[in-house]
């Protein structure tokens, strides 16, 4: 059984013909494009962009065909995964580093679906490291400045052991807080870091989310109301 497959599937069925959406990045969010290649093949239309270049070749090899940005001013919605997910829909992603990219998208999207597996659903966030994309100039400075913020940070390495590069030319620091007690607080006090050019913390930005469960359900968080 996929859990990740059956949430996917799930949010796809949100989808209309004549949509502008945004495909996301992650496992989960591979079965959203999987199923979407599917509907696409038989007829669906839609307007698509992708957050990372994994999932512009993804999209590709299904028959998505991806519109340029700036033939799109806004999306009608977005499907993307999470790496942690609380029942109040505040999220961390950037597993897969595409953080900056997935955050850019969402803002201009009208509706933000998440799709995960029940794993992901925690009661306080924070068991993840927090991915935050930061600048190479001066990256020793601005890991010193994550530090004091309480946590441990570990800039990632890619599969050759040199440092992980994301799509957008920066360095992801992997910050592990434990708990994070107050992600709005942490929001704010991360834009204050000069070096940081975005972080995993998605706050108020979900509508839905569709979580993939041992018994095969789906079961759905939305926001109050949902919009």
């Amino acid at each position: 059984m996929n859990k990740k497959k059956n949430a996917a599937e799930k949010a796809v069925t949100y989808v209309q013909d004549g949509m502008k959406v945004g495909l996301g990045t992650g496992s989960t969010a591979y079965w959203a494009v999987v199923r979407l290649g599917e509907l696409v093949q038989e007829g669906l239309r839609i307007q698509a962009v992708a957050t990372s270049k994994a999932t512009e070749k993804l999209a590709a090899e299904h028959g998505i065909e991806l519109t340029p940005f700036h033939q799109i001013d806004r999306l009608d919605l977005t499907i993307d995964g999470a790496d942690e997910l609380d029942s109040q829909l505040r999220l961390i992603k950037g597993g897969g580093g595409a953080l900056l990219r997935e955050k850019i998208t969402a803002y201009h999207s009208d509706k933000l679906l998440i799709v995960a597996d029940e794993g992901k659903l925690v009661t306080t966030l924070g068991a993840f490291p927090l991915p935050v994309e930061i600048v190479p100039f001066a990256t020793e400075w601005t890991v010193a400045a994550l530090e004091q913020l309480g946590c441990s940070v570990q800039l990632r390495k890619d599969e050759a052991d040199g440092l992980y590069i994301s799509d957008n030319g920066n360095v992801i620091a992997d910050c592990k807080f434990g708990i994070i007690n107050s992600p709005e607080q942490l929001q704010k006090q991360l834009k204050e870091i000069p070096g940081i050019v975005e972080h995993g913390l998605f706050i108020g930005m979900a509508d839905k989310a569709f979580i993939g469960c041992d018994d095969g359900s789906v079961k759905v968080i939305q926001s109050q109301p949902f919009k």
